[in-house]
C-alpha cells in the first residue's frame, strides 16, 4: 500500500515519540530489497450497471438455475409426447411341415395308404399405428398381409397355391368415466407448464437476489473510498495543527505539551487512513467476488473505481401503491399462485380416478384374398369381406382405498398451498412496509447528518479562532476535528444506507429489472 509524503512523515514522527531506533539491515541475513519499484496498480472504473451485467453473466447459481428452467421446459415436451403416434412394422417367416393323421378336406384323397408331410410356408408383414388421443382413447390401424404356400402333393383342392391374404383392421378404445375428457387427459401437461413458469420465477428470484447483493457490496465499496477522503482531510488537519504548534513552541508562546498532543493525534489519525485504505480493499475483493472473474483475474491488483454518485433526493412513496406492485410482482406470490394451480389440477385428476372404468371398444376390418398381392390388395378394399363389432368393459376395485387416499392427499395439498400463499402475501406486505420505512428514515438521517456537519464545522472553526487568540487549547481544538470527522462519516454513512434502502425497497418490489432496462429471456 502506497503512503502519502505526509503519511511516511507521520510514521516516523510516531517512531520517535515512541522512543525507537531505526538501526541498519544486517548484511549477512535476509534483508528488503527496495532497488525495484512496486509494480503500477491497474484501475478499472466500474458502473453500477456494468457490475449488474457483469454478475449476471457469471453468477454459478443463475447457471444452475438457468439450466433447471430448460428442464422444466423439456418435462413439458416429454408430457406432451405421450400423445405422439407409435409406428410399428413386423416381418415374420414360418414354415411348418407336420405329419398328417387324416385326410384334408379338399387336399388328399379319401384315405391316407401312409403318412404323409403336410409342408407349409408363410411370409407376412405386419404394419401398425397407434394414436393416442387427447380424450383419453386410443386408435389402433392395422395392416398385415400374408403369403401361404403349401406341397403340391396336398395342395390338389386349393384354390389359390401360394394364396395372398390382405386384412386391415381398425380399433377404437374410448374411456368414459375414469380418464375420460380432455382436461383430465392434458392434466400433467398443465402441471409441467406451472412447473416451467415456476422456475422461470425462481430463476428470475434469483437473478434480482444477485442483483441487489452487487448494489449493497458497490454502496459499500463507495463507502469505502469517501470514508478515506474523510479520514485523509482528518489527518491533513491534524498536520496543520501540528505545524502551527511547532512554530509557535520555537517562538515560546506556546508549551511543548500541545506540540505533543498535536502528534500523538496526528498519529491516530495516520492509523485511521490506514484502516480506511484497507477496508476499501476489503470491499473491493467482496465485489470482485461477485462479478465472478477467473481466478487468474482474481490473482491481479486490480483497484475497482466506482463511477455512480449517491442519490440525495426523495421521490414521493405511496405505500399502498408499493404493497399492490409488489404483490403484482413479487416472484413467491406468483410461485405460490402456480402451486395452487397445480395441486387444484393434481385434485381434479385424483377425484377423476375414483370413478369406475368403463370403457368403449369397437372394431372394423376389411379382407382379401387373391393368388399375388395385387389381386389380394384389390379384394382387401372392395369391402366384400368385412366384420366389425363393438363393447363396453367395466370395472371398479373393490374399496378403492388407493384412489381415495389419493384424493384425500390432493385436497390436503391444495390446502397447504392456499396457506403458503397468504404467508407470502403478509411477508412481502411486512418486508414493503419495513423498506418504505427504512427509505423515510434513512432520508431524514441524511438531513440531520448534514446539519450536525454544518454545526461541527463552525463549532471547529469557532474554537480555531479562539486557540489564535490564546482563548483555547489544543486539546479541545482536537477534540472539535474529530466530532468534524465523525460527523462527515455520519452524513456519509447516512448517504449510503439511504441509497442501499433504495436498493433493498426495489428488490422487495421486484423492480429491479426495470431500473436497467433487464427484461428475461
Amino acid at each position: 500500500m502506497d503512503l502519502t509524503p505526509s503519511v511516511r512523515r507521520l510514521c516516523r514522527t510516531a517512531i520517535a515519540l515512541a522512543g525507537l531506533w531505526i538501526l541498519p539491515a544486517p548484511t549477512d541475513g535476509w534483508s528488503l530489497d527496495t532497488t525495484e519499484p512496486p509494480p503500477a496498480e491497474r484501475r478499472e472504473t466500474l458502473s453500477l450497471a456494468d457490475a449488474a451485467l457483469r454478475a449476471l453473466q457469471h453468477n454459478l447459481d443463475i447457471s444452475i438455475s438457468r439450466h433447471t428452467k430448460e428442464s422444466r421446459l423439456a418435462d413439458i415436451v416429454i408430457e406432451q409426447a405421450k400423445f405422439d403416434p407409435t409406428f410399428s412394422i413386423n416381418g415374420q417367416y414360418n414354415r411348418v411341415a407336420s405329419p398328417l393323421n387324416r385326410p384334408v378336406f379338399g387336399g388328399t384323397g379319401g384315405t391316407l395308404n401312409s403318412i404323409t408331410t403336410f409342408d407349409q410356408r408363410n411370409h407376412s408383414v405386419t404394419v401398425d399405428a397407434t394414436q393416442s388421443l387427447i380424450t383419453g382413447g386410443s386408435v389402433n390401424l392395422n395392416y398385415s398381409p400374408s403369403r401361404t404356400n403349401v406341397n403340391q402333393d396336398v395342395a390338389r383342392g386349393f384354390l389359390f397355391n401360394p394364396s395372398w391374404m390382405g386384412g386391415l383392421g381398425v380399433t377404437l378404445t374410448q374411456p368414459l368415466l375414469r380418464n375420460a375428457g380432455i382436461d383430465v387427459n392434458k392434466t400433467f401437461i398443465k402441471v409441467a407448464q406451472n412447473n416451467a413458469d415456476i422456475e422461470q420465477h425462481v430463476f428470475r428470484d434469483r437473478v434480482l437476489t444477485v442483483i441487489a447483493s452487487v448494489e449493497q457490496t458497490y454502496w459499500d465499496v463507495v463507502f469505502a473510498n469517501e470514508n478515506l477522503k474523510v479520514a485523509q482531510a482528518a489527518l491533513k488537519a491534524a498536520e496543520e495543527l501540528l505545524a502551527t504548534n511547532r512554530a509557535k513552541s520555537k517562538a515560546g508562546i506556546m508549551s511543548i505539551v500541545d506540540v505533543l498532543q498535536a502528534e500523538a493525534a496526528m498519529a491516530s489519525r495516520v492509523e485511521q487512513v490506514l484502516v480506511a485504505e484497507k477496508a476499501i480493499r476489503d470491499q473491493e475483493d467482496q465485489l470482485r467476488r461477485l462479478l465472478n472473474p477467473g481466478e487468474e483475474d482474481l490473482r491481479q491488483d486490480v483497484r475497482l473505481m466506482p463511477t455512480e454518485m449517491p442519490v440525495t433526493s426523495l421521490d414521493p412513496i405511496s405505500l399502498q401503491e408499493t404493497i399492490d406492485i409488489a404483490i403484482d410482482q413479487r416472484p413467491e406470490i406468483i410461485q405460490a399462485k402456480k402451486n395452487i394451480d397445480s395441486g387444484e389440477l393434481n385434485q381434479q385428476f385424483a377425484r377423476n380416478q375414483m370413478l369406475p372404468t368403463l370403457s368403449l371398444q369397437g372394431t372394423m376390418g376389411l379382407a382379401g384374398l387373391g393368388g399375388d398381392y395385387g389381386e389380394a390388395f384389390t379384394r382387401n378394399f372392395s369391402g366384400d369381406f368385412y366384420n366389425y363389432g363393438a363393447g363396453l368393459v367395466l370395472s371398479y376395485p373393490l374399496g378403492n382405498r388407493a384412489a381415495i387416499s389419493t384424493y384425500n392427499k390432493r385436497q390436503l395439498e391444495v390446502q397447504n398451498a392456499e396457506v403458503a400463499l397468504v404467508r407470502a402475501r403478509q411477508q412481502v406486505i411486512i418486508g414493503v412496509r419495513e423498506a418504505v420505512r427504512r427509505v423515510q428514515t434513512d432520508f431524514k438521517r441524511i438531513e440531520t447528518t448534514r446539519s450536525a456537519r454544518i454545526m461541527a464545522e463552525k463549532q471547529l472553526q469557532a474554537e480555531q479562532e479562539r486557540l489564535k487568540v490564546g482563548m483555547s487549547t489544543t486539546r479541545f481544538v482536537l477534540d472539535f476535528q474529530r466530532d468534524l470527522a465523525t460527523a462527515r462519516g455520519n452524513e456519509l454513512r447516512a448517504t449510503i444506507d439511504y441509497n442501499k434502502s433504495l436498493s433493498n425497497l426495489a428488490r422487495h418490489k421486484a423492480t429491479t429489472l426495470d431500473r436497467y432496462n433487464l427484461q428475461l429471456e
